[in-house]
């Protein structure tokens, strides 16, 4: 139709604008009211198919859930880890962040396998560098925490892994086994810090890093952990 409009404009020296305006508006109605896609849940997408006259069914409701990072008992160290990887078999990273009973920060680490691998083995690598390091630092009460549902489940069940990670999985679950321990799961949004750790593993490309300042990139997660502030999931 621009097309069209341009012609006529060049050529006739005519300008039909509402003419075009009104036949795309029918075009789009046409064809709208013969899709069987669903309207997004948003306010700029419904008034636009109300301008063309579309009426498509709406989308299902979202569902919003309040996360939340909570603060370990007095005497406990939190640690909540995450594992990156580069599509689904790719360069694969993890990283940590350690926090007392009042959320100050204790250290963080991020590593870099330099080798292709999956989530899934980036994210039990990041447990078992977590734990060598509570280890090393002869905690005694360490509360796990991360977002991947299988990962909690395979520490609670005490089942194996790949053969690879075999030796230092044992490792850790026998550290484990021998002081107060517990492993839970949080959503992603509540998991933040570890999450942004885990990415620095793509940038510094290092075989393991430790932090015992806060780094910069972290002071907005971390302070919105800290003052116990909720983060949104829709779901």
């Amino acid at each position: 139709m621009i097309w069209h409009i341009r012609n006529y404009a060049r050529f006739q020296d005519k300008i039909e604008i509402s003419m075009v305006v009104l036949v795309i508006k029918d075009l789009s109605c046409l064809v709208g009211k013969s899709s069987k896609v669903s309207v997004k849940n948003d306010m700029m997408d419904f008034n636009m198919i109300k301008f063309f006259g579309i009426n498509n069914p709406i989308g299902k409701v979202l569902c919003l859930l309040l996360v939340r990072w909570v603060f370990p008992s007095p005497g406990w160290v939190k640690i909540n880890t995450d594992g990156a990887a580069r599509g689904y078999s790719g360069l694969a990273t993890c990283g940590g962040i350690f926090r007392g009973s009042m959320g100050e920060f204790i250290g963080a680490f991020s590593a870099c396998f330099l080798e292709v691998q999956t989530v899934l083995f980036a994210e039990f690598y990041g447990i078992i560098y977590a734990s060598e390091e509570a280890q090393n630092m002869r905690l005694t009460s360490v509360w796990l925490e991360c977002d991947s549902t299988l990962v909690c489940a395979v520490f609670i069940a005490r089942t194996n892994v790949t053969w690879m990670l075999c030796n230092r999985w044992n490792t850790c679950l026998t550290y484990c086994g021998k002081i107060r321990f517990r492993v839970t799961h949080i959503f992603r949004k509540g998991n933040a810090c570890a999450d942004k750790l885990a990415n620095f593993g793509f940038i510094h490309r290092e075989s393991f890093h430790w932090d015992n300042r806060l780094p910069s990139s972290l002071f907005l997660e971390f302070f919105m952990n800290r003052y116990n502030l909720f983060m949104y999931r829709f779901c």
